[in-house]
């Protein structure tokens, strides 16, 4: 057993081990087998893998992708994320099939390369997912607990006063209950809970070297620096499920690289997250009595010009929500040249600061759903 893993007994809503009865619907996996091989002419006829699909939903009430089936799934899920607004790579990504993954402690060694392989070297974040077993009729495939492999830990003190990341308090007292001890600081990373297919869950502490972590500065201020912020170089969403030609496959992490406002105007900004603003504010010496003085956005540029500038200094991938939003105009034209419909919702394509100066604000979407597609667990 690897020191940075334990096994643990199930735990109410942290364990849920739902039995799959269902068997995957034949027109789903049609579609989704035409689709592969429209896209894809070097497939050649799709009548014998449809006769192949059917036959095995038929005998087993599942069927098994190809790689390379699995690879186009996933890239074609992230072209049909309506909330992503970095989609223009989707062709890039690399999938990591892991798919003979069964057990909790192979997920969670597998989570943790996941995290090194996407690193990079020095920080040149490589867009990747590590796709784990489907679902299948009788045994349900492992699943990752955690939002995100990497997520700071929130700790809830006596006299009220939350330390470290609000949002993750609940999480937190339930990795404390089964015996997890954090520092008790604003930026403890917290350990993952992998659940498998059958069995009992598993506790992951995340090495030192698979969570890379930029420290925050700022380029003319040099009391920021006193202000003891960072954050993590990977956002690798673990709790979707990827759901391809009627196949959910449940424990899917996958990760791009973080556009500067995810962290400057929400992680950091948010008054339910990190609540920084004022604190910026007071040291800026901004007029914080009246909101005619626009302190919250004085303060939220300049957090945010922070952010950006402290990837930059060390090196880490990121990118600013102007140079993103045009980005994903050009994916939208693109898409639109390939007479496919590129779906998008607005309230979450037009960045959280600036939005009505950046190109993506002046325009509708369509909003529909479309599979393959990364979905919450049903």
């Amino acid at each position: 057993m690897r020191t940075w893993i334990r096994s643990l007994r199930p735990f109410d809503a942290l364990a849920v081990q739902t039995i799959i009865e269902r068997t995957i619907d034949v027109r789903e996996a049609e579609r989704f087998i035409r689709l592969f091989h429209e896209e894809n002419p070097s497939a050649g006829d799709p009548q014998p893998r449809l006769r192949e699909v059917a036959r095995d939903i038929a005998r087993y009430g599942a069927y098994t992708h190809t790689y390379e089936e699995l690879q186009f799934g996933a890239r074609v899920a992230w072209r049909n994320s309506n909330r992503c607004i970095g989609r223009l790579y989707w062709r890039s990504l690399k999938v990591r099939d892991r798919r003979q993954v069964l057990s909790a402690e192979g997920v969670a060694i597998e989570c943790v390369e996941h995290l090194r392989e996407a690193t990079g070297e020095g920080g040149k974040i490589r867009p990747t997912i590590t796709v784990f077993p489907p679902d299948t009729p009788g045994l349900p495939g492992p699943r990752v607990l955690n939002e995100q492999l990497i997520r700071y830990a929130g700790y809830r003190a006596g006299s009220g006063e939350i330390i470290g990341d609000p949002r993750y308090v609940d999480f937190t007292e339930r990795v404390r209950a089964l015996g997890w001890r954090g520092p008790g600081g604003r930026f403890d990373v917290l350990p993952l809970v992998v659940q498998p297919g059958r069995g009992e869950p598993l506790l992951c502490n995340l090495p030192g070297d698979a969570v890379l972590e930029v420290p925050i500065v700022h380029p003319e201020y040099r009391w920021f620096e006193e202000l003891g912020l960072r954050w993590h170089a990977v956002p690798a969403i673990s709790n979707l499920c990827l759901e391809i030609g009627g196949l959910c496959y449940p424990c899917a992490p996958f990760n791009g690289w973080y556009m500067g406002a995810e962290i400057g105007a929400r992680n950091l900004a948010d008054v339910t997250r990190y609540h920084q603003l004022p604190v910026v504010a007071e040291r800026l010496g901004l007029d914080t009595s009246t909101e005619r003085s626009l302190w919250r956005d004085h303060a939220l540029v300049e957090l945010n010009v922070a952010v950006l500038h402290s990837f930059e200094r060390a090196g880490v991938t990121m990118t600013d929500h102007h140079t993103e939003s045009g980005r994903f105009l050009t994916h939208l034209a693109k898409e639109e040249k390939a007479g496919r419909v590129c779906p998008a919702d607005w309230s979450w394509i037009v960045p959280p600061i600036s939005g009505g100066v950046t190109p993506v604000f002046h325009r509708y979407y369509d909003n529909r759903v479309l599979t393959p597609a990364y979905v919450h667990h049903r």
